[in-house]
């Protein structure tokens, strides 16, 4: 019964994620970018936030950048993760910008 209100509170509070942009610098062939992908996408059904994925080989520039670090996974422009994802950060880094956002809305009140 708690585990079930802990789940039901954290999702109420990180439903307000539609602010992030979160983009998935990626690879073909690359299995830690398929499986950031798989959960990122999993994530977002959830959380709703944006979510792309940009191929690094598409440009120079990208595959210069980032080299053989894919998966890269920057929220709102800022690297967060290099390699993969790690998920107990992520549900941190999720419910950091779900408080500030609910702090930035209460102050525009």
């Amino acid at each position: 019964m708690i585990s079930w209100f802990f789940r039901w509170y954290w999702h109420r509070r990180l439903t307000g994620l539609a602010h992030l942009r979160v983009v998935l610098y990626t690879r073909a062939g690359c299995h830690l970018c398929e499986a950031a992908w798989n959960f990122l996408d999993a994530e977002q059904r959830q959380y709703r936030f944006a979510l792309e994925s940009v191929d690094v080989d598409s440009e120079p520039e990208l595959a210069n950048r980032y080299g053989v670090e894919v998966p890269v996974v920057s929220v709102n422009g800022k690297i967060r993760f290099r390699g993969g994802v790690n998920p107990v950060l992520w549900k941190r880094l999720l419910r950091g910008e779900a408080a500030r956002a609910v702090a930035n809305k209460q102050s525009a009140v």
